[in-house]
């Protein structure tokens, strides 16, 4: 699929890539638009808070991109790759979107699931550095770095289980305002059917939308090294970004939010869990995991973390700022 996806962008004129790219906006605005609305009445319906909902169907579906690329990486013998993918993918989602999405609009805090999903995050986020860690050397881990063992991959793909579980459990238990009940017209199945249509347009136009772009800077003598750097990791996590704006805009944070955190558990859990089950050696991680891109994602958590607890009722600009900034600075540093 991908190579096809490269030869059908390559045998375009440049006209027509900008046409392809135009379209691929189009539809991602559109995709996200009945994602969003659908999702929100599916929990008005069934008494689902918003949060849950983006924390387990509406990241399932944005988090695909993340899965496809990590795992076709890890099988393709790119291991390091793979877990770069992931983490990096948490540090976006954290970083960039819920920063953007705090800047752009109001951002509640559902205190109950925030310090649990909240905590569970930053939990599993200090579990995968631990797990990485070259226990035999630690003073290695900043030069050569350490590995991601496939058993442990195995053992994530039952906490994700256990995780989504523990979702149904937690749902249970929220009260949330609701408001006016939904009264559109359809069935439950059709209000999934269209949740899973919106799912495709955001995730299918993201994953052709990135390769157009990619191969319009190629075009412009845009430096490969910039193009890895900037593109592969923000195009995979462009569903999330689209959703999340598009939530927040719409006055539905608590989606937003959920969207994010619950993104950040399954790039932990099912990439780089996945990555790491089908590669017999494990994932690879570097010494610049340790010495760069693990504290920017644990940075980031805190700062997020931290954030829900003194706001209490809804994000502020200042926890936006802060959000942004860091990934900036992680930009910086890495470039």
């Amino acid at each position: 699929m991908e190579e096809l996806l490269t030869e059908f962008v390559q045998g375009l004129p440049i006209y027509l890539l900008l046409a392809v790219i135009a379209v691929c906006l189009a539809a991602l605005g559109k995709g996200a638009d009945v994602l969003v609305e659908e999702a929100v009445t599916l929990s008005m319906r069934h008494g689902i808070s918003k949060v849950i909902i983006g924390a387990t169907i509406v990241s399932l579906g944005t988090t695909l991109p993340e899965v496809t690329v990590s795992v076709m990486s890890a099988i393709n013998g790119k291991p390091d790759m793979a877990l770069g993918n992931a983490i990096g993918s948490v540090i976006c989602d954290t970083g960039l979107i819920l920063g953007l999405a705090t800047l752009v609009g109001k951002v509640p805090i559902n205190l109950y699931l925030m310090r649990r999903q909240g905590l569970l995050c930053l939990g599993l986020g200090f579990l995968i550095v631990a797990v990485c860690l070259p226990y035999s050397n630690l003073r290695a881990a900043f030069e050569s770095g350490g590995r991601f063992p496939q058993l442990v991959g195995f053992a994530f793909i039952g906490l994700l289980v256990g995780y989504l579980w523990l979702s149904s459990h937690w749902a249970k238990n929220v009260k949330e305002d609701f408001g006016v009940e939904s009264h559109e017209k359809g069935s439950t199945t059709v209000i999934v059917l269209k949740i899973v249509l919106g799912l495709v347009l955001v995730v299918s136009s993201s994953h052709l939308l990135i390769h157009a772009v990619e191969e319009t800077a190629i075009r412009a003598h845009v430096p490969q090294s910039i193009i890895a750097a900037t593109l592969v990791a923000f195009g995979t996590s462009l569903p999330e970004l689209v959703t999340v704006v598009t939530a927040v805009r719409k006055g539905h944070g608590e989606l937003a939010i959920g969207n994010v955190v619950g993104a950040d558990i399954l790039n932990i859990l099912l990439v780089a869990g996945a990555s790491a089950s089908v590669t017999p050696r494990g994932l690879i991680a570097s010494g610049e995991f340790f010495t760069l891109i693990f504290p920017a994602m644990i940075g980031l958590m805190l700062i997020f973390q931290v954030s829900t607890f003194i706001c209490k009722t809804h994000l502020t600009k200042w926890t936006g700022a802060a959000l942004l900034g860091g990934y900036l600075l992680y930009l910086l540093l890495s470039i």
